[in-house]
């Protein structure tokens, strides 16, 4: 009876010490110019050797002395022809591809000029292209050319290089490359003024993952497994630590944020960054964003998140070394009318000393948002006070011309953070309150158990009359 068709062949075994001296002798070979292109065929004979035996040693050694042989001898048409032409290979070893697109990466500093340089890292995206098991070597090899590119100043290619690579869904990178390879996206969109689109990337990263496990000391490897059991690789060399990446993080938020004149968000960024570890060990570090947490949430508008963070930042026991600043929001909690003025005069030489917040282009508009968050804040103390008044009277009170306190109690009204009515005629406003959805829904549940109640009263009124007289109800 004949052999089984399709029958499993037995797999040469290879001797490592045999092809490591077939190895060796290659390379001497391969130092004579003359003699190069036949210790190259050499050293292709023995990776096939190896990747017919599915050796994954022997054919990991062939490819790799085979690319050395060529970095050394300075060839770079070569290493990229050959690294090519060794990853295409019937049947080639996943390992063995993997190891030459890293060996190849780590010349890369080797280069002697940008062109050559760009033509080995494109050479080794298209042969990453569709490979899961080399998608974060990809990943970095992007990164590298966005970086040339953003050195040549061409911010708009940078930016549209690093953008096609989704690492959020590659399972074996590092959590802290992960977040340094999303931030790069975010730095680069915002430097060409894409702000939709950095918002878009830096919602990828979700402030969570900058939490520290309890019991997890500082610096301690975590142990981190990818998916279904994936062991995770270690980070890019010079890639920065959890903690700096938050730091990171919340420097492009507040960023963003600032772009979109959104104080109360920036105020929150930076209470974020108060409560890192690095920060609250330095006394000038902390009390510089603690002044800018101050003054974030006295310029964003009055609502219910602004007065509890108001509130948060005012309980800080830290503030007590800046008394300025506990008597600045001191000023904003309390029910006293401001006088600009004087305001203006008391913290003149803070202001100028804040140069991040009240210095460069959108410095002279944030110092109008406080001018106009204090007359907000007078007009809020006013309608607790007054149910009627003038409006001469409250121009007055606002240090402004009539025009100017109508306006202002024009835009919150508007605004609906107050409710009040304009006799213009009379010049006289009303201030009202403003019902909530509860209050409006309690106050008709009221009223209408009122009438029910006087409607049965009026009901059994009639029928007494109606049997007294004894008139029957409903008779002509």
């Amino acid at each position: 009876m004949g052999a089984t068709v399709g029958a499993d062949e037995e797999k040469p075994v290879l001797n490592q010490e045999e092809v490591d001296r077939e190895l060796a002798g290659y390379r001497e070979l391969a130092a004579q110019p003359a003699r190069r292109q036949e210790a190259i065929d050499g050293l292709l004979a023995v990776e096939k050797k190896g990747r017919v035996a599915e050796d994954v040693v022997a054919t990991r050694k062939a490819c790799s002395a085979l690319l050395e042989v060529l970095y050394e001898a300075r060839d770079w048409k070569g290493l990229g022809e050959y690294v090519v032409l060794l990853s295409k290979r019937r049947g080639q070893l996943k390992q063995a591809v993997q190891a030459m697109v890293r060996q190849c990466m780590g010349y890369l500093p080797g280069t002697p000029d940008q062109e050559t340089k760009t033509e080995l890292i494109k050479t080794l995206q298209t042969l990453t292209e569709g490979k899961i098991y080399v998608e974060i070597e990809r990943a970095r090899l992007t990164r590298q050319l966005a970086r040339m590119k953003e050195a040549e100043g061409k911010v708009q290619e940078a930016a549209e290089i690093l953008q096609e690579v989704a690492v959020e869904t590659f399972g074996a990178m590092a959590k802290t490359e992960k977040i340094a390879y999303i931030l790069e996206q975010v730095r680069l969109c915002m430097d060409r003024k894409d702000y939709v689109r950095a918002q878009i990337l830096s919602k990828k990263v979700s402030p969570r993952a900058f939490a520290v496990k309890e019991g997890v000391k500082k610096g301690e490897n975590t142990g981190e497994i990818g998916i279904e059991g994936t062991a995770i690789e270690e980070p890019e060399e010079g890639t920065p630590s959890l903690e700096a990446l938050k730091l990171l993080y919340y420097s492009l938020m507040i960023r963003f944020h600032l772009h979109e004149a959104n104080y109360l968000e920036v105020c929150r960024c930076y209470r974020a960054v108060y409560d890192t570890p690095s920060i609250q060990e330095d006394p000038a570090k902390w009390q510089d964003v603690l002044k800018k947490i101050c003054w974030y949430v006295v310029l964003a508008p009055t609502d219910s998140d602004q007065i509890t963070l108001l509130k948060l930042t005012e309980g800080d026991r830290k503030l007590e070394e800046l008394p300025a600043y506990s008597a600045l929001l001191k000023k904003f909690s309390q029910k006293e009318v401001l006088w600009w003025k004087h305001v203006e005069t008391e913290y003149a030489a803070e202001v100028a000393a804040q140069a991040d917040v009240f210095g460069g282009e959108e410095g002279q508009k944030r110092q109008a948002d406080f001018r106009l968050r204090v007359i907000e804040h007078n007009l809020q103390v006013i309608a607790g006070y007054y149910a009627r008044i003038t409006l001469p009277r409250l121009a007055q009170m606002l240090d402004l011309s009539a025009d100017e306190a109508e306006k202002h109690l024009s835009d919150l009204v508007v605004g609906g953070s107050l409710a009040a009515k304009i006799d213009r005629p009379a010049g006289i406003i009303r201030f009202s309150h403003r019902k909530g959805p509860g209050e409006a829904l309690d106050s008709w549940s009221g009223s209408i158990g009122r009438l029910l109640v006087l409607v049965e009263k009026t009901c059994q009124q009639i029928q007494k009359e109606s049997m007294v007289h004894r008139v029957p109800i409903g008779a002509a």
